[in-house]
């Protein structure tokens, strides 16, 4: 098909960078960049025209017009009107798709013409606010992605992008729509107050529609219960003795909520569970925590994980702390042209997700786009730990290296065997006391089976216990009935798990 051709206008001297980085991001994108050709001043080649002509012209043949305006309104020509004012009345007499974005700024400090231009442009088209290029990068990312869906270029939106065709506001989390405004006043002066309304806040972050309709994003955000629109939504996290994934599994969690919810739980399980030393206060009130992994570099683990995963896939994050590591998993593969290598340099900011990118970012857990990978690197080196990895498999990995622990740990063979059974017969106990009395060896081993396999079905139970099914569910049933287990999942793919009293005993 013949590409949509997109004009980028504003005074050349403001958003020079903003322009820029837009023009190879839409060029860039696996999705935008297949139907998209942008075009910005810099490109404009040596001709006899004037260039105020010559971008006229290109005005003139654009498909979409974007207007980046600002506080400046730029050269003025005989008349007295500025080459950007000329390009958006062009776009406006050829009836041209446009897209207006504005800067927000203190009103004395735009020019009057300025404010002018965005007063008539704001009469007779929607437009849509900014403070930082993330922003505006969403913004444009929306706005193209549902040009795409009027036009029925898209039959299927992106994820993120998409509307959930049954959630409505009343799914929406108040509290949570609330946290992350002063989150994000507090991080990046969000200029949205929460008195302005959910519908006011959902709008600016282009996660709802005109007629009220969510997209997924605004879910995964901000749903009262994520996981009852998207099951996979959440984050598996286990603790491993050695450097292997065998079984028994000393720590085990499925965590549920909203995506902040999610990375905290994450980093949390981690950050529990690793080496720490922990400062006096012999100068200060503060005590210094140095942990044995940096607590910035596993947070950025994370948070990309979370991010920028695959959301139409089966699979979930998973956080694995081994040994001499901690591996990061998230299905998805990294964007078009970028590989493991090129995420050691310096490079453009992709996100899978930016409509869901962009209110995590606004959030402060992530810091700058386009140089997490690089800062996770080096947040490891400053501590002597060895370079960490980035694996692009049927999944994609990050692997942060914990320090040498091979002459700290149980020796091998029977000693380490009757160790892991002790810690087993332990945690049997623990939760048999939360039963009571009289707990026969059937549903202990039905314990014992779940805490080594969570996850199993009561056929598998029954397949382990050597049993009949029939036995398996009355075990099972036993289990339900003092809280202990729990079914999760659909009824062909799901299984059993301990439940939330069980884990608070076993994992706190």
């Amino acid at each position: 098909m013949k590409p949509i051709r997109i004009f980028i206008s504003s005074v050349q001297s403001e958003f020079a960078s903003e322009r820029e980085a837009l023009h190879n991001y839409i060029r860039q994108d696996a999705l935008l960049g297949r139907f998209f050709q942008p075009f910005i001043f810099e490109e404009l080649p040596a001709i006899n025209s004037t260039a105020q002509q010559a971008y006229l012209e290109e005005t003139s043949l654009c498909d979409i017009y974007v207007g980046l305006f600002g506080s400046l309104y730029g050269y003025e020509d005989t008349e007295g009107i500025s080459p950007t004012e000329r390009e958006y009345d062009v776009a406006t007499a050829k009836k041209k798709h446009r897209l207006i974005f504005v800067k927000n700024l203190n009103r004395k400090d735009i020019h009057p013409k300025e404010a002018a231009l965005i007063a008539k442009a704001e009469s007779s088209v929607v437009r849509k606010s900014f403070n930082t290029y993330e922003e505006l990068r969403s913004a444009i990312y929306a706005a193209l992605v549902r040009y795409l869906e009027e036009k029925e270029y898209l039959r299927m939106l992106p994820f993120d992008a998409t509307f959930h065709p049954t959630a409505k506001l009343k799914d929406i989390d108040e509290e949570k729509v609330s946290l992350f405004v002063r989150l994000a006043q507090a991080k990046r002066n969000f200029p949205i107050s929460f008195a302005s309304g959910i519908p006011a806040i959902l709008t600016h972050l282009n996660l709802i529609s005109e007629d009220n309709r969510l997209t997924n994003a605004a879910l995964l955000l901000f749903a009262k219960r994520p996981q009852s629109f998207f099951i996979t939504s959440e984050i598996k996290c286990a603790q491993f003795y050695g450097n292997e994934a065998t079984k028994p599994i000393p720590a085990y969690q499925v965590y549920h909520g909203n995506v902040f919810q999610l990375i905290d739980q994450a980093v949390d399980f981690v950050m529990s569970r690793i080496d720490a030393r922990v400062g006096t206060r012999e100068k200060k009130t503060d005590v210094d925590v140095d942990y044995e992994l940096p607590l910035e570099a596993v947070r950025e683990a994370i948070v990309n994980a979370v991010t920028h995963r695959d959301y139409t896939s089966n699979g979930s994050v998973q956080v694995m702390l081994f040994r001499n590591r901690l591996e990061v998993w998230n299905p998805g593969t990294l964007p078009y042209g970028l590989t493991p290598e090129k995420l050691l340099q310096p490079h453009p900011s992709v996100p899978a997700n930016p409509i869901l990118a962009n209110p995590i970012y606004l959030a402060g857990y992530i810091e700058r786009m386009g140089t997490g990978t690089r800062d996770i690197v080096e947040k490891c080196k400053a501590i002597g730990l060895k370079n960490p990895e980035f694996i692009q498999e049927e999944d994609f990995k990050v692997i942060l290296w914990r320090k040498d622990k091979s002459d700290e740990g149980i020796n091998e063979g029977a000693s380490k065997g009757v160790i892991v059974q002790q810690v087993i017969d332990g945690e049997i106990d623990k939760i048999c006391a939360l039963i009571g009395e009289g707990v026969n060896e059937g549903v202990k081993e039905t314990l014992r089976i779940i805490l080594d396999a969570p996850g199993l079905n009561a056929v598998g139970i029954a397949e382990r216990l050597n049993k009949s099914i029939a036995t398996a569910e009355r075990y099972l049933r036993t289990l339900r009935e003092h809280d202990i287990v729990e079914f999760r999942g659909a009824s062909k793919s799901g299984g059993y798990t301990f439940t939330e009293k069980v884990r608070n005993v076993l994992f706190k």
